[in-house]
């Protein structure tokens, strides 16, 4: 499963990472491959300091946190420095992370894309068959816009878009439990809409995703958090909707 924006800056990483998380709390088996070689952010958003184990024939051990494996660029290099690669080597390391790395049994890897439309979404399509793709929003037009054109990518390598997330889609005030829609309202909705797609779910802005992010500790393992319910919900409508075409 792809999650997809081709937009930046839409919070696309700390949705892949729990989903996934909510995926596993769901009781399944899962995987999380950070696809995004030039800001993978993976990493730090699961407290992942070590860098793998590679065998003798070059195969890699993907690392395991918060009972998820994980594998990211951000293992591979050191914290600072720059991935300063042409596509050819951006697709190869993509390559090597589906071909090259020794999953266990999964029920579900969850791939967290780069922003675009190029080189590393068309290497992924081509290289795995993908049960879908869930498109990450925030409310604004800004945003709307480039996730139009990732959608219809998607559609033109047909590959399913499964729905659609409106990220930081409103603030609910702790003080006076009063509503915000801080980056306007309704988008993702919009979106699902003029496609046809279902609208798999509105993750307000909650503070608890930025220390989680930050610290290495995600929202969704906050035992009684709105959001923990908010990933929950997602990720049960997600692998509804991943698992019932392969088995049409």
């Amino acid at each position: 499963i792809a999650v997809a924006s081709a937009k930046g800056g839409v919070g696309k990483s700390s949705v892949a990472v729990n989903l996934a998380l909510a995926l596993k709390e769901n009781g399944a088996r899962v995987g999380l491959m950070d696809a995004d070689v030039y800001g993978p952010s993976v990493p730090t958003m699961l407290g992942i300091t070590e860098a793998p184990e590679a065998t003798a024939d070059r195969k890699i051990h993907p690392l395991k946190s918060h009972g998820l494996q994980v594998i990211s660029m951000g293992m591979l290099m050191p914290p600072d420095q720059a991935v300063i690669w042409r596509g050819p080597l951006v697709m190869s390391a993509i390559k090597q992370f589906l071909q090259d790395v020794l999953w266990d049994e999964l029920d579900f890897l969850v791939i967290d894309m780069p922003p675009g439309t190029g080189d590393a979404q068309l290497t992924l399509v081509q290289t795995v068959p993908l049960a879908g793709v869930v498109m990450v929003t925030t409310p604004q037009e800004v945003a709307l816009a480039d996730v139009r054109r990732g959608i219809n990518m998607f559609n033109k390598v047909e590959v399913p878009v499964l729905g659609i997330v409106e990220n930081m889609s409103y603030f609910v005030c702790p003080e006076s439990d009063k509503k915000y829609d801080i980056f306007g309202h309704g988008g993702g909705a919009q979106v699902a809409r003029q496609f046809n797609l279902p609208l798999l779910g509105e993750i307000p802005i909650d503070p608890a995703i930025r220390k989680g992010g930050d610290s290495g500790k995600p929202a969704v393992e906050i035992e009684g958090s709105a959001v923990r319910e908010s990933f929950l919900a997602l990720a049960r409508k997600v692998a509804e909707l991943a698992i019932e075409p392969a088995k049409g």
